[in-house]
C-alpha cells in the first residue's frame, strides 16, 4: 500500500513541477497546490501506519503509535493553505493590474 502512495506522491510532484513551469499564473498556483499535496502524501508514507495504543504512558502497554507524522501533516496543511492563499491573491492582483496572466508578457523586454 505504501508503494502505491509513494508512486502517487511522485506523480503529484511531477505534475506540480510541470505546472510551475507553465506561462499562466493560474497553472503556477495549481502547481504549488499539487506539490503541497504531494508533500502531505510523502510525509504520510514515510511515517507508516503503526497500530497500537494512544501515546499515553500506561502500565502493561508496550506498543504505542507515533503522533509525529500526523502533527507534521497538520502543520504542512496549514502552511500550504497559507502559501496557496498568498499565491492566489498575488496572481489575482497581477492579472487585474496588468490585464494578462502570461508570464512572458509580464516579463517585458530589455528596453523597459
Amino acid at each position: 500500500m505504501e508503494f502505491i502512495i509513494a508512486i502517487l506522491a511522485g506523480v503529484l510532484f511531477a505534475t506540480g513541477v510541470y505546472n510551475l513551469l507553465q506561462k499562466q499564473l493560474l497553472r503556477i498556483a495549481i502547481g504549488t497546490g499539487l506539490i503541497s499535496h504531494a508533500a502531505h502524501l510523502f510525509i504520510l508514507t514515510m511515517g507508516k501506519l503503526k497500530r497500537g495504543q494512544p501515546p499515553i504512558i500506561v502500565d502493561n502497554v508496550t506498543n504505542y503509535t507515533d503522533p509525529l507524522p500526523h502533527a507534521l501533516i497538520l502543520t504542512s496543511i496549514v502552511i500550504s493553505f497559507g502559501v496557496t492563499s498568498v499565491v492566489l491573491v498575488l496572481a489575482y492582483r497581477t492579472i487585474n493590474e496588468n490585464k494578462t496572466d502570461n508570464m512572458e508578457q509580464l516579463r517585458g523586454n530589455e528596453y523597459e
